[in-house]
């Protein structure tokens, strides 16, 4: 039994929607219009990801009255100016006494000295909403572990101000056109979610009078939830509910490729999901498009429950490794380490597949070599720390394929859990050191003498929830194996203790 089948009966909450706003800058027209852009940092929600300045509304903000507004729509409209001047300096608001350095405005607003209202005090300035114009509004799916019900809001810049990202919670921003933007996106230079995806789109083809309408009427989605996820050009992710290990809820299934595709890891049993799956997959194929096959990852169940459906549903053959194939069935073709999938297109893209065994034996990964995106299965996650789970995972293998991971400078890694990370080789070494720690937390905790395997876990995961605990103990197994060959530690009878 692995450690899937452990799992207990699924439970799923999406998260708590939050009210957020957002500003889309731009300056110039039509034919040199330009868009303010900025790059998230290192935070909660959407890190690495492009996109437009904005933030959660604060309890603050619906008590700074605005004219013309009622309550619900004023605080919407102060978040998304106050978001505006925190993350670029740039002020939308009206008054001829409007100082022209407002870096020390700004300055004591972020560090907590000033609230809003005495900013814009400070600022001699007053707030007018017909300095913004409604853009439309976006909702984060429910699988997401941070959403937000989010209202965006067109503006051009004041003149005589400038926008300038201060390092912190943002990396980065700049003025681009948004055709340029796009092209980033296109070579995986730039990672974006729906919004923004749709934003640019319109910035780029809209002319001014027909601009508003064009961002408040995107397509593919429902109730303002996109249907339709593209991070990058021709990788679209498709999160699935699945009977996965906690927190995890879904497994994302990716379709890969411009006019030619593969659909890897369909690992849902839900009727529901596997229909929405073959709906989107279906939809992509009236648009001209082509599935040439399933690609499995590897053997666990939450990526090939769905693999089935997809193959008599969509018609197409179903791919892995042979040591996958030697666990489910139903495979039509075997891949190998060094193999090159060519997928044409107007944007053709090559993937090669990597054999990473480690998490599981036939373990694939595929790497895509232009945009040097990393479709990586369960090498690493974006919600927790992959479970390796003897007989069939090996501490050993897997730290193995994390460095051959490292090593070929993925730009970014797509997982099947959690969010993707557009810093691959630097979250590569991040869980390659945090294994080693382990190892060395482990050691550290038999110098105090023997210990079974349960009581060795629990200390030596002292910083892990007690629920974590029985799949902590697999892990902690796969890495005493290791130690054990090694010659670091030695068993007697069912006590572990120092060689």
């Amino acid at each position: 039994m692995d450690a899937l089948s452990r799992a207990g009966p699924r439970l799923f909450a999406p998260a708590r929607l939050r009210d957020a706003a957002a500003v889309i800058l731009v300056r110039g027209s039509r034919d040199q219009r330009e868009v303010f852009w900025v790059r998230r940092g290192r935070g909660p929600a959407f890190a690495g990801f492009h996109a437009f300045p904005g933030g959660s509304v604060d309890e603050a903000d619906g008590a700074l009255p605005v004219a013309g507004l009622p309550a619900d729509q004023a605080s919407l409209f102060v978040a998304a100016v106050r978001e505006l001047f925190e993350e670029t300096g740039v002020l939308l608001a009206r008054g001829s006494g409007i100082r022209s350095d407002l870096s020390s405005v700004r300055r004591g607003l972020l560090e907590g000295r000033l609230g809003f209202g005495e900013a814009l005090q400070a600022s001699g300035a007053c707030l007018d909403p017909a300095l913004v114009s409604p853009a439309g509004r976006w909702i984060t799916p429910d699988f997401a572990p941070v959403r937000f019900d989010a209202r965006f809001f067109l503006a051009r810049l004041p003149e005589g101000q400038h926008a300038e990202v201060w390092p912190g919670e943002l990396a980065s921003g700049e003025w681009l056109a948004p055709s340029e933007a796009l092209r980033c996106w296109e070579r995986g230079q730039a990672l974006l979610h729906p919004p923004a995806l749709h934003i640019l789109r319109s910035l780029a083809s809209a002319d001014d009078d027909e601009l508003l309408e064009a961002l408040r009427r995107p397509r593919q989605v429902i109730d303002h939830v996109a249907q339709r996820i593209e991070l990058q050009r021709g990788i679209r992710s498709l999160p699935l509910r699945t009977p996965t290990l906690p927190p995890a809820s879904h497994t994302s299934c990716y379709l890969i490729g411009d006019r030619e595709m593969l659909l890897v890891d369909p690992g849902s049993d839900d009727p529901a999901e596997n229909m929405r799956m073959v709906r989107q997959a279906r939809a992509l194929r009236n648009e001209g498009r082509r599935l040439l096959a399933v690609v499995l990852t590897h053997h666990h169940r939450d990526h090939v429950l769905g693999s089935l459906v997809a193959k008599n549903e969509l018609g197409a053959p179903v791919w892995a490794h042979r040591l996958t194939a030697e666990k489910v069935g139903g495979v039509d073709r075997l891949l190998e380490d060094g193999e090159e999938l060519a997928l044409g297109g107007e944007l053709p893209m090559l993937l090669r597949v990597l054999h990473t065994p480690g998490h599981a034996s036939g373990h694939l990964c595929l790497f895509e070599e232009q945009s040097r995106a990393l479709l990586c299965g369960d090498m690493l996650s974006g919600a927790s720390t992959i479970v390796i789970d003897p007989p069939d995972g090996d501490m050993e293998l897997y730290l193995a394929s994390l460095e051959r991971l490292c090593a070929l400078g993925p730009r970014t890694l797509f997982p099947a859990h959690g969010e993707v990370m557009p810093d691959g080789p630097e979250r590569l070494a991040e869980a390659i050191a945090h294994r080693r720690w382990r190892e060395e937390r482990l050691l550290q905790t038999l110098s105090e003498g023997p210990l079974p395997l349960a009581e060795l876990t629990r200390r030596a995961y002292s910083d892990v929830a007690p629920a974590a605990l029985p799949f902590a103990e697999r892990s902690t197994l796969a890495s005493l194996s290791w130690l054990e060959r090694r010659g670091r530690i030695s068993r007697l009878g069912a006590l572990f203790c120092l060689a």
